[in-house]
């Protein structure tokens, strides 16, 4: 496994939308098991192809709550629900935190690394998460969705469930 360089802002690499991922193979494998190595050395929950460089339609989150990871090929949203804000962060963005109102609730349909397709349902955090890194295999980031700017103090003093204490 190998660590990567993250892709930070203002890289016009974060602002392109990804390709279809079409061949499901050992290349496919490694830049996964790449991106949550990257991940988990950046201390992020999620990281998308782009991040790494690479213009394809892939995602992992890792919520670190003894759930498996999510890894999401070609990933299309079919369903959202519910609406909240919370504060986010990105390692694209290092130290920019902000209110972002996105779905409580969101249906995904993706493809498994082997090319196995599948359907995931998540609430409130996860949710997010996933909406999240969705959003930059579209080239959409989270900067341009920000109501209002947080203080990176102001961030530390969010409590466990991701509300301002």
């Amino acid at each position: 496994m190998a660590i990567l360089e993250i892709v930070k802002s203002p890289s016009a690499l974060l602002t392109q939308r990804c390709k279809e991922v079409e061949k499901f193979d050992d290349k496919l494998a490694k830049l996964l098991d790449d991106m949550y190595d990257t991940m988990i050395d950046a201390d992020g929950v999620g990281l998308a192809a782009p991040q790494v460089g690479k213009l394809v339609r892939v995602a992992i989150v890792d919520m670190g709550e003894g759930d498996d990871v999510i890894e999401m090929v070609n990933p299309v949203v079919t369903a959202i629900g519910g609406s909240v804000v919370e504060v986010e962060g990105c390692l694209s963005f290092p130290g920019l935190y902000g209110e972002v109102e996105r779905p409580f609730f969101v249906r995904v349909e993706a493809q498994e690394r082997d090319g196995s397709l599948y359907e995931l349902e998540a609430e409130d955090y996860e949710a997010r998460a996933i909406l999240h890194e969705i959003d930059h295999l579209d080239g959409i980031l989270f900067d341009s969705k920000i109501t209002r700017i947080v203080d990176p103090e102001e961030f530390e003093e969010v409590d466990e469930e991701g509300e301002m204490e």
